[in-house]
Parts: C-alpha cells; sequence; structure tokens
C-alpha cells in the first residue's frame, strides 16, 4: 500500500487555548493512538489534502520533530460544519507483526455485458473491510465486471482470499447488474432458453394436433 509522508511537531500542551492557536496558525491538532500512550502532534493542514480528498487508501508516515517516525494510518477526522475546515485528526499506530482493520476501496474494471444490453451497474458497496497484517494492505481490491450479464452480482464469497480477511458475510454484495426497461436479452441465455424448451418438448409432451390424430384413428 502506498505512504503518505506527514511532517509533525509534537504538542506542549493539549488545551483548549492552545489548540485554538495551533488552528489560527494553520495547523491541526493530531493524536496517534495504538502506542504504549499516546503522542499528541500538530501539522500543517496542507499537509492532509492527499491523504483525506482521495477515494484510495493510503498508510502515513508520521516524521516528528524530535526524529522519531511512525507508522500509521487514518483512523478519524473532524471537519468544521461550516467551513469544512479539518479541526482534529485521529491516527493508530501499526505495527508489523499486528493486524490492523481498513477500509479498502473497490476497482472495478471492464465492460459488462449486462449494460452494454441495456443494464444498470450498481455498486452496493465502494469500499470493504478487511483486517491484515500491514505489510498485506492492498493499494484496492479489484474486480473484473466483463462477465456479468443482467442479474448477475458479485458478493464477498465470490472474491478471492489472499492474504486478508474480509470482515463482511459472504453473501454481502459488492456490485450487481440490474434490470431495466431498456435492457435487452442476452442473445446467449436467449438461445439456451430457446434449447431447453426443444428438449422439453421432445421428452415431454405430445402436441396438442398429434393427440387429436390418434383419437381420430381410435374412434
Amino acid at each position: 500500500m502506498k505512504s503518505i509522508t506527514i511532517d509533525g511537531s509534537q504538542r506542549e500542551s493539549v488545551g483548549k487555548k492552545a489548540t485554538k492557536a495551533l488552528r489560527n496558525a494553520g495547523q491541526v491538532p493530531c493524536v496517534l493512538y495504538g502506542g504504549d500512550k499516546p503522542v499528541h502532534f500538530s501539522a500543517n493542514e496542507l499537509a492532509f489534502s492527499k491523504l483525506v480528498y482521495t477515494p484510495n487508501a493510503h498508510t502515513v508516515v508520521i516524521a516528528l520533530d524530535n526524529g522519531e517516525t511512525l507508522n500509521a494510518v487514518l483512523q478519524d477526522i473532524q471537519f468544521h460544519p461550516v467551513t469544512d475546515r479539518i479541526l482534529h485528526v485521529d491516527f493508530y499506530q501499526l505495527f508489523e507483526d499486528k493486524e490492523i482493520a481498513l477500509n479498502i476501496p473497490v476497482n472495478l474494471v471492464g465492460n459488462s455485458r449486462g449494460v452494454k444490453n441495456g443494464g444498470v451497474l450498481r455498486r452496493n458497496n465502494r469500499k470493504l473491510r478487511i483486517k491484515a497484517l500491514p505489510a498485506n494492505l492492498p493499494d484496492f481490491i479489484e474486480i473484473d465486471i466483463t462477465p456479468l450479464k443482467v442479474g448477475d452480482k458479485v458478493a464477498v464469497g465470490d472474491l478471492p482470499r489472499e492474504d486478508y480477511t474480509f470482515l463482511h458475510t459472504d453473501n454481502t454484495v459488492v456490485c450487481q447488474i440490474k434490470t431495466a426497461r431498456t435492457a435487452i436479452v442476452d442473445e446467449e441465455d436467449e438461445e439456451e432458453g430457446v434449447e431447453g424448451a426443444e428438449g422439453a418438448t421432445e421428452a415431454g409432451d405430445v402436441p396438442a394436433t398429434e393427440t387429436d390424430d390418434v383419437a381420430a384413428v381410435k374412434e
């Protein structure tokens, strides 16, 4: 998984006045959890643009002014209700031998047969939560939707299991092709339906015209 470096300065005071002064200076108060004790620091608001305003998932390298570097992931972020400025950020520290739960974006590739025939692609889950060691965290989960026809869907249980665990039930739908008014029947499906009907006729009931002829001979 790609990583973003954020330069931070350790905070001496965590009171309201100190926090307000930081924000007025264009700094964002942050806290790193998960270690022996919380680490309070601040970072320039512009440093979060590539981390927050993107659909991609990233790990973070927090480079403190004392020379210490800490690996982490974004855990929570608070925005101002009116200006949307970042007010506070929480991070969770990563350790090489400890699994972490993280939301990973789903990347759909290919052109679905069902969509070409007029169906509608529904993305039920744009992100999936997984659990893995930091080294095994993927940038995204890729799904090829090319073979999907109208009515088909992809669930978590259909996805390959790699070096991580999905924190969803197997029947959780990730994406599906829904029927639309303009949708047309796939030619291959239509041919299968015709073949199935012909097979039923050969092995099943005698056509009505033949039945009438047999009854006439008996009379």
